[in-house]
């Protein structure tokens, strides 16, 4: 199975949080960094703190062609040595009830967090192969709970659980080790834009969406803020990405804190009933239901 401790790796969503700690991280390791990024700005700030090694890519993973240029650049810089790691980190976060949810929100969290994860590692699949490399995915505890209005995020995170054991089957032929990351609460701007875009959704939502959600939506955007002033640092998550990769034998799961780690062992223990009216409780979820 892989070990690299040294190579070139591609590490999407560079721009910010995880995936900006990420491409630091292993660049201070010594690897060579291809960072995906979609600004310019995001670029200049990524030379700036980093070394020689690291280079900022243009990399939209909802664009192919993006995509394929982002391919065809490392590949002519690492020719027969190949990548030793993809991390693909790049994810939106969205919500709103179900019941009254614009599909094409949910569309668009599928194809960042999801879809543009399989076609960004179809891409690298051949060089990963001849390095020997490790394909890391960046999903989340809510890849295993599932949180009220936030089921664009949850789906694609559950979906990348099922990636990413489908692909480890898949490729073991080869030593190629596919690993799920799975932070919890973790000091990001997804927290701040998640908060904003569950109270943009409330004001755009028509009165009866509002009176049936308003009071839980309120509170959910509170809750948010409350477990976004407990998140730890990213460069954590960040260690956990470069153990992976330099790993013999990495895990084919990680939890990363210990928010994560309890509900994990609490989703996997306790009966479905008591875990949900557990995770209610957690939430302070109004329950009383609106008049008629």
């Amino acid at each position: 199975m892989a070990a690299n401790e040294s190579g070139a790796v591609v590490v999407t969503g560079a721009s910010t949080g995880i995936g900006r700690a990420t491409a630091l991280l292993l660049d201070a390791q010594g690897y060579r960094v291809f960072a995906g990024v979609r600004k310019e700005a995001d670029a200049r700030e990524l030379t700036k703190d980093g070394s020689d090694r690291l280079a900022p890519v243009t990399l939209d993973v909802t664009q192919a062609d993006q995509i394929e240029a982002a391919r065809q650049r490392v590949a002519e810089v690492v020719a027969d040595e190949g990548v030793v790691g993809l991390v693909n980190n790049a994810g939106i976060g969205t919500g709103g009830p179900v019941e009254f949810m614009p599909l094409e929100d949910l569309r668009d969290a599928l194809e960042v967090n999801l879809i543009g994860q399989v076609a960004v590692t179809q891409a690298f699949l051949p060089l990963i192969r001849r390095a020997e490399g490790t394909i890391v995915f960046i999903a989340s505890i809510g890849g295993r709970v599932a949180s009220p209005f936030m089921s664009p995020y949850n789906t694609s995170k559950f979906g990348i659980e099922a990636l990413g054991e489908s692909l480890r089957h898949e490729l073991r032929p080869w030593g190629i080790d596919v690993v799920v990351i799975e932070p919890g609460s973790i000091d990001t701007e997804i927290w701040g834009k998640g908060r904003d875009t569950i109270r943009e959704r409330l004001g755009e939502m028509p009165d009866d969406a509002r009176r049936l959600y308003g009071k839980q939506i309120t509170r959910f955007a509170e809750v948010l803020n409350e477990t976004a002033s407990r998140g730890i640092p990213a460069d954590k998550v960040a260690e956990v990405v470069h153990k992976a990769i330099a790993s013999e034998k990495p895990k084919h799961r990680y939890l990363v804190g210990t928010d994560a780690k309890v509900g994990a062992r609490l989703k996997g223990t306790l009966p479905d009933r008591t875990f949900s009216k557990l995770a209610a409780r957690q939430m302070k979820m109004p329950t009383d239901v609106p008049p008629e």
